[in-house]
């Protein structure tokens, strides 16, 4: 890893309720962030992200959860090369033995959500909530054109350009976010597109995007399903609409709550919001 991205890490970590640990799963070298304490959650980012994306809500949920955000594998500052299906499930499973503490509560947005659903459909019962962002699987993906369009765009050439581009899509408004996030967003900016010049990384993105995000998770196994399942969805999400949200609600019984003013990623754009839906979720019974 290079000193520009181990110092966009620490500027992003600088002030964070977090410590950072690299462990072994399933043969994977993986950075996790921790902090917090009591009941156990599990945040798992998208694709070409990493566990900092969370960073405007760990500040209050760690107030009243033990947190858990790993670097997926291949992304951020994690190792690895993900070839099959079963393997990223494996490793996800292996990191909720290492929790050491049942129930976990595991919530997954975009591919960490498809990844986390297929393990919860295998009857795995370290899982004992699910909450699925605005999450690939529930459908196959087909974007809004401008989405699909800026997003070609930035992978294949990602720098400050196409990735301000992406984010037009990803946010409801970027132009608020960015007030909002002020020297954290272009600290996060700066990063994420260290991350991307990566062929390595690059290569998991799309890889983990063939296994869990392109296709549609079959109906059968979503159905598999039997610990409590919850939506959060961001309601201008133009990469997956809500309207797969509203589906998958009706067809499986999953409560789905929407956050306003927010695109594909509440947890970034409307923290308060999501947290909102998120500890509504945690207290239902």
């Amino acid at each position: 890893m290079t000193l520009s991205i181990l110092h966009g890490r620490e500027r992003l970590m600088d002030g964070l309720p977090m410590v950072e640990r690299t462990i072994e799963l399933a043969g994977i070298s993986t950075a996790v962030l921790e902090g917090g304490s009591g009941e156990p959650v599990v945040l798992l980012h998208g694709p070409g992200e990493h566990a900092l994306k969370w960073l405007r809500v760990i500040p209050e949920l760690v107030r009243s959860h033990r947190v858990i955000a790993p670097d997926l594998p291949g992304h951020g500052s994690s190792a690895g090369s993900i070839t099959e299906a079963d393997q990223l499930i494996g490793w996800l499973r292996t990191l909720l033995e290492r929790i050491g503490q049942r129930p976990v509560s595991v919530v997954g947005q975009v591919v960490g959500g498809a990844v986390a659903a297929r393990l919860a459909a295998t009857g795995d019962h370290r899982i004992a909530r699910l909450v699925l962002v605005d999450t690939l699987g529930l459908a196959p993906f087909q974007p809004a054109a401008e989405f699909a369009a800026a997003l070609g765009e930035f992978l294949a050439r990602p720098d400050r350009q196409t990735f301000d581009g992406l984010w037009r899509y990803c946010a409801h408004d970027a132009g608020r976010l960015r007030r909002d996030m002020g020297e954290r967003w272009e600290a996060y900016a700066e990063y994420t597109l260290e991350l991307m010049r990566s062929p390595d990384i690059q290569a998991s993105l799309h890889r983990i995007m063939d296994l869990f995000g392109f296709p549609a998770i079959p109906d059968d196994e979503l159905s598999r399903i039997d610990v409590p399942t919850a939506l959060i969805w961001g309601r201008e999400d133009l990469a997956t609409s809500v309207t797969v949200a509203e589906r998958a609600s009706a067809r499986f019984g999953w409560p789905l709550h929407i956050v306003e003013g927010a695109a594909d990623d509440p947890a970034m754009e409307k923290p308060d919001g999501f947290l909102q839906a998120l500890r509504a979720v945690l207290r239902e019974q």
